[in-house]
């Protein structure tokens, strides 16, 4: 029998002095800024809700097939003479104008997960129609990617657990609050990276954000991984991290919180192939990872700090979003890093946007990848 959300944990955990990520839903517990906030969305019924009495026991091993594996790479029923394409940078992100997410057929969305795949991310502009379809219509869509992950603790949409809600709107207090203790809002992650199959395919849909501010941030881990030296990556190619939501789920106990599911902790190759285009990626980040199997507390803490800030600082594998209203962006969870960006008046201006998460294969160490190779070449 599954425990009940509210039995208390374990052990003490003493009340957070701030919120475990700026960016997960404010809950005011107040009536009057829950009717005023409604009142002034566009999208009411994706504000955010703490349903009772759900509870998800863990989700078990799936087979996955990428449907990227069998897209047609020069993307004709994608790209169609009426769509434009624009890049962000020269090696990640692409802009896409004119395509219509809610009319995609099988072959179209096979042949944009290769492009999310191949660009890292995809910023799709005028998304109204897909925006306002609907939670369902969403829903059906994004797992054609994969099985969709449902959130352990934070606010989602009523009867559809699958959708992660950001919003800030007015909560000035919680903000200044959270800059006595924090020195800044970022906090690079992989989302739900505990998971024994971490999302792959990951959408991002706005349905308000500020005329500037608030930007998502996004870093190629898989760039980042080449710019290693040989001798490092061979180290690190052998290392596993244990990914858990453990602390997640403390935090949201300690804070009186919704929980909905038991912790989960996952082991990870700290590198990861991507079985669609080969590359090698960074696999770790700042939000999930506890422990690296077999080394020392102090090895461990010099090999991911070096990684961490190695990727922070990385502006030249890095992009930066710009979000624009109607705007909807899909982008490769296996082979990036992504960060919010809180720097925006949240007194005048709201950032409200919902995440779906496709989870795909259980991620494929370099052992393992050339292992597979190997048996291939061999076959044939």
């Amino acid at each position: 029998m599954a425990p009940s959300p509210t039995e208390p944990l374990d052990f003490e955990v003493p009340e957070p002095k701030v919120s475990y990520d700026i960016n997960v839903p404010y809950n005011s517990g107040s009536e009057e800024y829950e009717r005023r906030i409604r009142a002034n969305s566009e999208f009411p019924e994706y504000l955010p809700v703490w349903e009772k009495g759900l509870w998800f026991e863990d989700f078990p091993i799936f087979e996955y097939h990428d449907p990227a594996i069998r897209a047609d790479k020069t993307k004709p029923h994608l790209l169609t003479e009426n769509v434009k394409i624009q890049s962000i940078t020269p090696m990640m992100g692409s802009i896409l104008i004119g395509v219509k997410l809610e009319t995609l057929g099988q072959e179209a969305k096979d042949e944009l997960a290769l492009l999310i795949c191949e660009r890292k991310f995809v910023v799709l502009r005028e998304q109204a129609d897909f925006l306002h379809s609907g939670p369902q219509f969403q829903v059906d869509f994004m797992s054609y990617f994969g099985k969709l992950s449902r959130q352990p603790v934070t606010g989602a949409i009523k009867g559809f657990p699958q959708f992660h809600i950001i919003h800030r709107d007015g909560n000035e207090e919680e903000i200044k609050n959270f800059f006595k203790h924090k020195m800044t809002t970022t906090i690079w992650h992989h989302d739900v990276s505990h998971e024994r199959q971490p999302p792959g395919y990951i959408m991002l849909g706005i349905l308000a954000c500020p005329d500037i501010g608030g930007d998502t941030v996004v870093a190629d881990t898989a760039m980042a991984y080449q710019r290693l030296s040989p001798a490092f990556q061979d180290m690190i190619n052998k290392l596993k991290v244990n990914h858990t939501s453990r602390h997640l789920i403390a935090h949201a106990k300690a804070s009186k919180g919704t929980v909905r599911c038991n912790p989960i902790d996952s082991v990870h190759p700290m590198v990861r192939v991507h079985p669609v285009t080969g590359e090698k990626a960074i696999y770790y980040n700042a939000e999930f990872p506890d422990e690296v199997i077999g080394l020392k507390d102090q090895e461990a803490e010099v090999i991911t700090k070096f990684l961490l800030d190695f990727i922070r600082m990385g502006h030249d594998f890095q992009a930066r979003v710009h979000w624009e209203k109607n705007s909807v962006v899909m982008f490769d969870g296996r082979t990036t890093l992504h960060t919010g960006t809180v720097d925006y008046d949240t007194t005048k201006q709201t950032r409200h946007l919902f995440r779906l998460a496709a989870m795909t294969e259980v991620p494929i160490s370099v052992e393992d990848w050339e292992k597979s190779q190997k048996e291939k070449k061999e076959i044939f």
